[in-house]
């Protein structure tokens, strides 16, 4: 029944509809909903268990209105049926494609690759067949390729930390919004204030919108042309394509294997923000009183 007030269709729905018009601010502020809606399942101790692009919604094509939907398979944290596996290969974790209990830190890997897809306008693996041979290859560490300018450096970052092999080096729903926010405010023209305070992740932003703008005919024509007959994008029943797959090992960063832009201080910037946004408030407070 909530598909009835979801007329603007599925992110990817929207995002063929809309990729041409979805700058990095725009896709800043859609990462930043998408990662309220899963931080509301988290803080309930749940797990979404099926979370990519296909469940994620809009309620109306042209507004940035979304809601996270499929919620059949969500359960609680280590509380889960580990027998059957269920989703799309490329947005299942490696350690719950060998049979390991399903936790918060898969959906951080499928928000990877939800991440990968907001960047290019592509599916992950979608010039792969979705078989035994790419659940190997997830195992040795192969994820979808990316570079810089095509996105921010320390968006990359970001996106390989949630992708990780290793659990450990995946960070927590709170701090990736803490993070988006980040890049989202350092981008925006609105914070002329802090402009010098963070003006490497402002740089990486604007090269990654001028590299947009620039390849957009050609990215586009790879979006439409590049998937392989049998990536499939739908959900469905994973074990039978990865039988046995709990003999082979996966490969495993060492823990905090990712730095995210060494050179920039992410904690600073977000005490800066909160600063800010806390004198935002209180002009206003002062304003009404007047």
């Amino acid at each position: 029944m909530i598909l009835d007030y979801a007329s603007g269709g599925s992110f990817n729905d929207w995002m063929n509809n809309n990729y041409k018009k979805c700058d990095w601010n725009e896709k800043l502020l859609l990462l930043a909903d998408i990662c309220e809606g899963l931080e509301g399942i988290h803080q309930k101790q749940m797990v979404h268990r099926d979370f990519h692009t296909g469940n994620i919604l809009f309620k109306f094509q042209d507004e940035r209105d979304i809601f996270i939907s499929d919620m059949g398979l969500c359960g609680e944290v280590d509380n889960i049926d580990k027998a059957k596996i269920y989703g799309i290969m490329p947005y299942i974790a490696p350690e719950v494609l060998k049979g390991n209990p399903y936790t918060d830190a898969a959906d951080i890997y499928s928000f990877g690759m939800i991440m990968y897809f907001v960047a290019t306008g592509k599916q992950p693996f979608a010039n792969r067949a979705h078989d035994y041979y790419l659940a190997m290859d997830i195992f040795k560490g192969i994820r979808p390729e990316i570079n810089v300018p095509e996105a921010p450096e320390c968006y990359i970052d970001l996106m390989k930390r949630c992708w990780s092999s290793n659990q450990d080096n995946r960070p927590k729903i709170a701090e990736i919004r803490e993070l988006i926010n980040v890049f989202e405010n350092s981008y925006s023209q609105g914070y002329e204030m802090l402009k010098q305070k963070h003006y490497k992740i402002e740089k990486q932003f604007k090269a990654a919108e001028e590299y947009r703008r620039m390849h957009f005919s050609s990215i586009e024509n790879i979006v439409e042309s590049s998937s392989h007959p049998q990536a499939i994008y739908t959900s469905r029943l994973i074990n039978p394509l990865i039988k046995d797959s709990s003999k082979y090992e996966y490969v495993e960063e060492p823990s905090n294997y990712f730095n995210i832009s060494k050179d920039i201080d992410f904690d600073k910037l977000a005490n800066a923000f909160e600063e800010l946004n806390n004198q935002n408030y209180q002009d206003e407070d002062n304003h009404l009183e007047d």
